[in-house]
């Protein structure tokens, strides 16, 4: 058996190939604590789930382009890659001609390959700007409230990220680490582009050998890894608890005037509403315990620790992920400001460590390999967040981060490289908004429920099938992606499929620019070993790296976030209208908007255990991202089946909730709101709190009735739950995860899963 080095973005392995499929992996020797999630790999080039040729949907082929309530739930015709080409190209050009580019929907939103070429994303978009563009989507799933509210309140979004301060740092430096939503090691398996190593794990020990203190403020006791001083508040009441830190802060005269007078703009106004004199509510320890469900004296107590210690406070992206986002990272910078550490060594502010495994490692100090997309003449867009509001009111109007903007009327939507019934809210709204438009082409290796509402259905290869570079931003490694097994029956790379549909529109030329896709591959490595030789001159020629299978790049070590800010904030201002911190943003306060003001507060959620909604659907549930796989990727693998209880995904509880409904682990129960319902596997677990229930996102949407949207998931796909509202006017984030529900024992037969079974195929 041969071994192909490979990557993906959970980790850099050795595909061991047998017979056209891979049969094991192995891990990067230089990873200390390599991510589970690699097991998902073997078996899965020719999982019953690949599409195995092209394929459009019978009632699309029999009756033309046009809105069908049939998506989902259909049959699919088997056709020849001639075929599909003309038809695609075709249906393009009907679209451009007859409602302009605009008309087209190339969002196309998810992690697809880790490979820099073959991206799935930077493939479909240089496809549609080659023919004139299309609406596009903007930001992301995992960081749409952040994206919008950090660059107004310290000026940048991706620095946060990409210039953290490292781990070295925080394991030297840091003496109490205060995480909000923790540090959850399980999310650090992955980095989009890939990485060869995961440090979080030896990042936490680290910081506890010298004797730092790790206090985790979460619902879910497993969040940090090892041991740590662990509050459990109410879920969604984490900005009422950083008010109550605040006030005590001030109330005792803990905070930092000098660095908020010298680095910071608007604390004053913040501090009347902090103290109540704006609406006569002081944010008191008192008043924050009441909201979260912790003590005073657990608030007074921290407050005090961290006036009194080299502190990061840190909030994890989840976060924001909530009604109302913006304000969790917000106030987590103003609670960091008024403590004065920011910039300092192992203090200040993190965001998203636990979230990814970017956060806190190295970057790289140059720019990366890139196929280049070209230019998008369209100007529309839409939070990515929004989709289902976009294909539903077009010609409405939206507010977004003080502008008006305006939904354009998409008759097609083109998918390439993601499967959004994992990353969207409300399915059952989604699958109807998925019904209106004349056309959905989906590109995808695997019958998704995505490319199951598909009417053309384009195969793709994976990754193993291809030839690859893959690197990222905070990772040392530039890495040879060697193809390993020939592609499955009739899968093809996205690149050929564009190259002829291209060609088919008069285009082809201004696509490919005469190369193959090894020849892109040679000349994306050539142009970046040409940018970078100044900084590294020993970078191999390409058959010489190719050979290696791997060339380590320079990285930037011992970041410290904001470090050239604090010592001297004239010459190295932030991004900000002020160039300082804005705790009050004149900008944000400007737009009026009644869901996200001028300064971080405190908004009381429908989603929480506070409220009356909670009457009816008294468990908070936590949508969160598995263990188990990235997202939706893989959930037919290994690891992550065997996670599945009686196949389906495991919803865990805390035994006091499990005995109220005498349930125990093991038991299939249905999961309910007055949105919709899914069937999911318990796991008692002391873990999780009281009143909370924890089900991950990606369990791979399966109705029992494929043509009812308000159909039963049996499988545990918690988006038919959760609400389609964005986290405020301001950025319209997704707000997944956290959703009321009840459940109760399922009693009924089981019915099967057959998320992975491919649909009814005919062939001509």
């Amino acid at each position: 058996m041969q071994r192909y080095q490979h990557m993906a973005h959970w980790g850099m392995y050795e595909a061991e190939v047998r017979d056209g499929e891979v049969v094991a992996v192995h891990s990067h020797e230089g990873d200390s604590d390599p991510s589970p999630i690699l097991e998902n790999i073997p078996g899965s080039v020719r999982s019953k789930s690949r599409i195995t040729g092209p394929m459009v949907r019978r009632g699309w082929l029999e009756n033309g382009p046009g809105p069908s309530n049939s998506r989902g739930s259909d049959s699919f015709v088997s056709v020849g890659w001639d075929e599909l080409t003309a038809l695609l190209g075709d249906e393009l050009q009907r679209v451009v001609t007859d409602f302009g580019n605009r008309s087209i929907f190339g969002g196309s939103y998810g992690w697809a390959s880790a490979g820099r070429f073959h991206h799935a994303q930077s493939q479909v978009h240089r496809f549609l700007n080659t023919i004139g563009g299309y609406t596009r989507s903007r930001n992301s799933y995992s960081l749409g409230a952040t994206a919008v509210v950090m660059p107004r309140v310290v000026g940048t979004h991706s620095t946060l990220f990409e210039q953290s301060t490292s781990w070295p740092v925080i394991a030297r430096e840091t003496e109490l680490l205060v995480c909000f939503g923790g540090v959850p090691v399980k999310n650090t398996a992955v980095n989009s582009g890939g990485n060869s190593i995961h440090p979080t794990r030896d990042g936490l020990d680290a910081v506890r050998r010298r004797g730092g203190s790790v206090v985790s403020i979460s619902p879910l006791r497993d969040d940090v890894h090892g041991d740590c001083e662990r509050i459990e508040p109410i879920p969604g009441t984490d900005v009422a608890i950083m008010l109550g830190l605040a006030h005590v802060l001030v109330s005792e005269d803990l905070h930092d005037k000098g660095f908020l007078a010298s680095h910071c703009v608007g604390y004053p106004k913040f501090e009347k509403y902090l103290l109540g004199d704006v609406d006569g509510v002081p944010k008191s320890a008192r008043w924050a315990a009441g909201i979260s469900g912790l003590s005073e004296s657990t608030i007074d107590s921290l407050a005090r620790r961290m006036a009194g210690a080299r502190t990061l406070v840190t909030v994890t992206w989840s976060l924001q992920r909530v009604r109302h986002g913006e304000q969790a990272p917000w106030m987590g910078v103003t609670l960091a400001a008024m403590l004065g550490q920011i910039g300092l060594p192992g203090g200040g502010f993190g965001h998203g460590y636990g979230s990814m495994n970017e956060p806190g490692l190295p970057p790289v100090p140059y720019s990366l390999p890139t196929f280049p997309q070209g230019a998008n003449p369209v100007a529309d867009f839409v939070p990515v967040a929004a989709i289902s509001e976009l294909l539903t009111k077009p010609g409405e109007t939206f507010d977004y981060d003080g502008r008006e903007y305006t939904y354009p009327d998409i008759r097609l939507v083109y998918w390439a490289g993601g499967n959004p019934f994992h990353h969207h809210q409300d399915i059952p709204r989604l699958r109807r908004a998925l019904a209106r438009p004349d056309t959905i082409v989906v590109h995808d290796p695997y019958w998704t429920p995505m490319a199951r509402h598909a009417d053309i259905v384009v195969p793709s290869t994976v990754s193993l099938e291809r030839n690859d570079l893959s690197c990222t931003r905070n990772d040392p490694l530039l890495v040879a992606m060697h193809a390993a097994v020939p592609p499955f029956e009739g899968a093809r790379d996205d690149y050929d499929t564009f190259a002829a549909i291209a060609a088919h529109m008069g285009k082809g030329d201004q696509f490919t620019e005469g190369r193959t896709s090894q020849e892109w591959i040679e000349h994306l490595y050539r142009q970046w070993r040409d940018a970078v030789r100044a900084d590294d001159a020993d970078v191999p020629e390409f058959e010489d790296f190719w050979a290696l299978g791997k060339w380590p790049m320079r990285t930037v070590d011992d970041l410290v976030l904001f470090g050239d800010f604090r010592a001297d904030p004239v010459a190295h201002p932030l991004g900000t209208p002020s160039g300082r911190i804005e705790i009050f943003s004149e900008d944000i306060a400007s737009f009026g908007y009644d869901d996200c003001g001028g300064h971080p507060r405190w908004y009381e959620p429908v989603e929480w255990l506070g409220g009356t909604r909670a009457r009816q659907f008294p468990l908070h549930l936590i949508a969160n991202q598995p263990r188990t796989r990235l997202h939706g990727q893989l959930d037919h693998g290994r690891t992550s089946a065997s996670s599945k209880v009686h196949g389906r995904e495991p919803i865990r509880m805390n035994p006091v909730d499990a005995d109220a409904r005498s349930l125990v682990s093991g038991d299939v129960v249905r999961v309910f709101n007055d949105r919709g319902a899914c069937l999911a596997g318990v796991v008692v677990d002391a873990d999780v709190r009281a009143g909370v229930v924890q089900l991950s996102t990606g369990a791979w949407y399966d109705p029992l009735d494929p043509s009812d949207p308000d159909s039963l998931c049996v499988h545990g796909n918690p988006n038919v739950l959760t609400a389609d509202i964005g986290t405020s006017k301001l950025s319209h984030g997704c707000t997944g995860q956290h959703v009321l529900v009840e459940i109760e024992r399922f009693d009924d037969e089981l019915p099967p899963i057959k998320a992975f079974d491919p649909p009814h195929i005919v062939t001509r």
